[in-house]
């Protein structure tokens, strides 16, 4: 008996050194370190981060994703949800507005992490609640064998030009980033002049589609020649070598400029697992996962001047952006949603 006894301590703490799960002296197993992550961005864009942090530091992410149709407001209703027992360590947005709200709503706490004091502060909350990284440009991704030459599109109300009915796409200002997008230019142009450009784009025969990517995909497909997209949905369809182009808009002199929405990230308040999220954040704001983010397939545009892009890739300072303050504009969601005019069913496809 004492032989198996030393037996099974020795090789207890052969597993307690390798750095496994060992058995406490109540029997019960050492929980795993994890960190639970809501996370907006698309799962094949944030997978391989979520598994490099684990590798590097062995916490374990359990990630929990949204879909296309309830893209961002779905993950934060669910915040909202859960404030008092928060089941999420950390929000990973794709986007501001909906983080914003979720502070209005004291949801996040304040954390300032040390991998964000190179962020400019344009992309900081004031507060230390979020940072924000790796962001995406509001493009009109154009199909290069549809149209007649020199009638591209180059501006935001091009969707409701006559000259182009039923040659446009965009989705529903629900969700996502073209309700962040809604939201701004309620704040920037007004609510009246946006909703009179949307009932437009309707009579147009502008395609409300469900989202980002099937607007992306009806575009690439050739069943419409241009819409409203971000640059990591068009930039798929580019290294996927179909004919289009993108197209960034009111880049005038005198133009609204190009909407840039960054990634927002921010620790729930009340988390479970406080340590390990502050652990992930500053992981996520590092410089290199900018840089991967930049050269993988959604082609993220870093916000700091300094951080390595791929060739082809538009920086920041390229851009003539939409000037907005993100806080002001997320106060327009309640408006947003009771004012936009009653969305019309997604057109029909075109045969191509």
């Amino acid at each position: 008996m004492i032989r198996l006894l030393r037996s099974a301590t020795l090789l207890l703490l052969a597993v307690a050194a390798a750095g496994g799960s060992v058995l406490t002296t109540s029997g019960c197993a050492e929980q795993r370190r994890e960190v639970v992550v809501y996370c907006a961005l698309d799962q094949e864009f944030a997978a391989t981060i979520f598994e490099d942090f684990e590798r590097q530091t062995g916490v374990h992410v359990e990630p929990q994703f949204d879909d296309e149709v309830t893209k961002t407001v779905g993950l934060t209703n669910r915040i909202k949800l859960e404030k008092g027992r928060p089941r999420a360590d950390v929000f990973w947005n794709n986007e501001v507005v909906q983080t914003v709200r979720l502070k209005n709503a004291g949801c996040l706490d304040a954390y300032r992490s040390p991998s964000a004091a190179d962020i400019p502060d344009e992309w900081k909350d004031p507060d230390g609640v979020f940072a924000c990284f790796a962001a995406r440009a509001r493009i009109l991704a154009v199909n290069t064998k549809r149209g007649a030459p020199g009638h591209e599109p180059r501006s935001w109300l091009d969707l409701a030009d006559p000259t182009r009915k039923g040659e446009a796409a965009i989705a529903k200002p629900v969700a996502g980033t073209t309700a962040t997008h809604f939201c701004v230019l309620y704040e920037v142009v007004g609510a009246g002049k946006t909703n009179a450009w949307y009932a437009a784009l309707q009579k147009n025969d502008c395609a409300i589609l469900a989202g980002n990517g099937p607007v992306m995909r009806e575009v690439r497909d050739g069943r419409y020649a241009f819409g409203f997209t971000d640059t990591d949905d068009f930039n798929v369809a580019r290294l996927d070598d179909y004919p289009v182009k993108a197209v960034y808009p009111d880049q005038d002199e005198g133009g609204l400029g190009c909407l840039v929405i960054p990634n927002s990230i921010a620790l729930v308040k009340g988390a479970p697992h406080p340590d390990d999220a502050k652990k992930f954040i500053d992981y996520a704001l590092s410089k290199d996962v900018e840089k991967r983010l930049a050269f993988g397939r959604s082609a993220q545009i870093p916000v700091r001047a300094d951080v390595e892009t791929p060739p082809g890739m538009k920086k920041l300072g390229e851009i003539r952006r939409l000037k907005v303050d993100f806080a002001k504009a997320a106060l327009q969601f309640e408006k947003l949603q009771d004012q936009v005019p009653e969305l019309a069913p997604a057109a029909p496809t075109k045969p191509k």
